[in-house]
This record gives structure tokens, C-alpha cells and sequence, in this order.
């Protein structure tokens, strides 16, 4: 591909994202419990789970920052082989940052913020998210909030996708305070969450 037309589609992708911004956001309710992974991860890794309030909630969604947020996804996805965490660590739900090169749905979400805000981008703008997905099972995808929308990134699929563009149900993230988590839109299943794989 030549330089051009690589340039030529960042750019059309930039412009279908920016798009978005007249889109709803993804709109948190009400305050909502964290999944009980949740609070020993963030014992055993309070940096991963501290939110700076000086931090830019929304990021400028430039070319060069899409960029990023797509090469990251694709890397993290690539380099992760997927085990469950009842094959991995014995339990039913576990929340980790993938070390020894495997994990489950919120490994690689985690994996993907962590070498994120090592690039450079904020912690407050990228959200652990939980949504019911395409086989009705509970899952985690990374929600990056920019100017252009909000995006998904996801380890089923390479593509950095606007929220309303993913065809899961969106059921509650991380809060842009430390230690909470927000309901979303669409809270009525909540009891298919309990394990986020």
C-alpha cells in the first residue's frame, strides 16, 4: 500500500469517527458495585486502578492518537493467548494483567490501558467496561473516551469500533474516580455479569 493511500484512510477513518461525536456518549445512571475481581486487583495493583482528577477525562481523538489506540489493540490481541481463568488460575473470575502471556477478556483490556498510559495517554479517559456481548455471556472491552466518541477496544476483533457501532449490551465501567463503578444505559441484566470473561 502506498504511503498516500495509507495516509488517504487514516484520514476517512478519522473523519467516520469524528462523526460520532454528534452520537449519544455512552451515558453512566447510577453508582454500581465493582465486580468482586475487581477489589484484589486493585489491591494487588493500586497504580492500575488510581485516577488522577488533573487527568483529562476526554482525549483529542488526532490521527496520531488513533493510530496508537488501534496499534496497541492489535498488538495486545496478537499477543495474548486467550485461557479462562478456571483453566488459568483455578477460579472463576480472576482479573490480572496477562504476565505470562495469557489471559481472558479483562487481561487484555488491562493490558491495553496499562501500555496506553505508558505512551503517553491519560488513565481517566480509558474506562474497564462490562457489557453483556454476542452469545449473551458477560465480557470486558477497554472504552476510550475522545472528543469523537466514545470507542471500544476489544479482544475479539481488531478494529477500534464508536461504542454504538458494537453490537453488545453495554451494562456498567469504571467511574473517572478512583475505586467506582457506573451502571450504564442498559443495567436490567445485570446478573449475567458476575463473571466477565
Amino acid at each position: 500500500m502506498s504511503a498516500r493511500l495509507y495516509f488517504a484512510l487514516v484520514a476517512l477513518v478519522c473523519a467516520s469517527l469524528t462523526s460520532a461525536a454528534a452520537a449519544p456518549r455512552l451515558a453512566a445512571t447510577q453508582s454500581a458495585p465493582a465486580l468482586a475481581a475487581w477489589v484484589p486487583f486493585c489491591e494487588q495493583h493500586p497504580a492500575e486502578c488510581a485516577i488522577d482528577p488533573a487527568e483529562q477525562e476526554i482525549i483529542p481523538l488526532d490521527q496520531t492518537a488513533l493510530e496508537l489506540i488501534q496499534a496497541v489493540n492489535r498488538y495486545v490481541n496478537r499477543s495474548i493467548v486467550p485461557r479462562r481463568d478456571i483453566e488459568h488460575w483455578g477460579k472463576l473470575d480472576q482479573w490480572d494483567l496477562p504476565t505470562d502471556g495469557m489471559g481472558d477478556c479483562e487481561d487484555y483490556q488491562l493490558l491495553k490501558r496499562k501500555l496506553l498510559v505508558e505512551a503517553g495517554l491519560p488513565r481517566r479517559a480509558m474506562r474497564m467496561t462490562v457489557v453483556i456481548d454476542d452469545i449473551d455471556e458477560g465480557h470486558a472491552v477497554l472504552t476510550v473516551r475522545t472528543d469523537a466518541g466514545d470507542l471500544i477496544l476489544d479482544n475479539k476483533v481488531d478494529a477500534v469500533l464508536p461504542w454504538q457501532d458494537v453490537k453488545y449490551e453495554f451494562v456498567k465501567r469504571e467511574s473517572s474516580r478512583s475505586a467506582e463503578w457506573l451502571f450504564l444505559e442498559r443495567e436490567e441484566r445485570t446478573d449475567m455479569i458476575a463473571m466477565a470473561r
